[in-house]
């Protein structure tokens, strides 16, 4: 199934939260169409180009600590990680933003998320990042993924889609999402194997996670 970018901007909604939380019971995923208005989505991604051209984004790499790696087979998107202490005051408004959505599905899933990490990412024309889940082996910290795009006129022509597989006894059922300025993807990060598929012009967006606190002991 295809979502296809939108021609006109429809108003911004006035309880994306509930709805989210909805289809986060009904499904484990959604797709909210300008969840900020369009004037923040254009300052975030302006200042993402600004810190792009400034050699501010690294090459991303898989895994994570002694086993973390750079492999281009698997994915070529270039990132920079927020830090909320020290974030600018566009990327602030998007964090608040997101505080306000992790309070609303707290209180009706109870899904425990304590705390959010993100990055800003690039996939320059070209790269592309295989079929993943978000959540590292070994932790259960990951329970929610959250991807803003700040790509304004994207056409399917350009590529790019999230690829989300909806269902792990079929994969031919999926939902191929473009990374159209506003939309917010959110699905929960063990259920949903996903990959971005090639881009054919630069592609921008905020992916995050919020997690749980870390277990007292870890997992074997």
């Amino acid at each position: 199934m295809q979502l296809e970018a939108i021609a006109m901007d429809p108003p911004l909604e006035t309880a994306p939260h509930a709805r989210i939380v909805q289809d986060l019971s009904e499904r484990g995923w959604s797709v909210s169409e300008r969840f900020l208005p369009p004037s923040l989505t254009d300052q975030l991604a302006a200042e993402a180009r600004v810190l792009r051209v400034g050699g501010k984004l690294q090459r991303a790499g898989v895994s994570r600590g002694a086993d973390f790696r750079i492999d281009t087979e698997v994915r070529k998107d270039r990132i920079m990680w927020l830090d909320p202490s020290h974030c600018s005051e566009i990327q602030y408004r998007y964090l608040g933003a997101l505080e306000e959505l992790r309070l609303a599905v707290n209180s009706q899933l109870f899904l425990g998320l304590f705390e959010f990490e993100g990055h800003l990412a690039h996939y320059p024309p070209g790269s592309y990042y295989r079929r993943h889940l978000d959540r590292f082996q070994g932790t259960e910290q990951r329970v929610l993924t959250t991807i803003l795009y700040l790509n304004r006129e994207w056409r399917e022509r350009d590529g790019g889609q999230l690829r989300l597989y909806t269902d792990p006894t079929d994969e031919s059922r999926c939902e191929e999402i473009q990374p159209l300025a506003g939309r917010l993807v959110v699905f929960l990060s063990a259920r949903f194997p996903h990959e971005v598929m090639p881009a054919r012009r630069d592609r921008l967006s905020i992916t995050g996670w919020f997690k749980r606190r870390a277990a007292a002991f870890p997992m074997e």
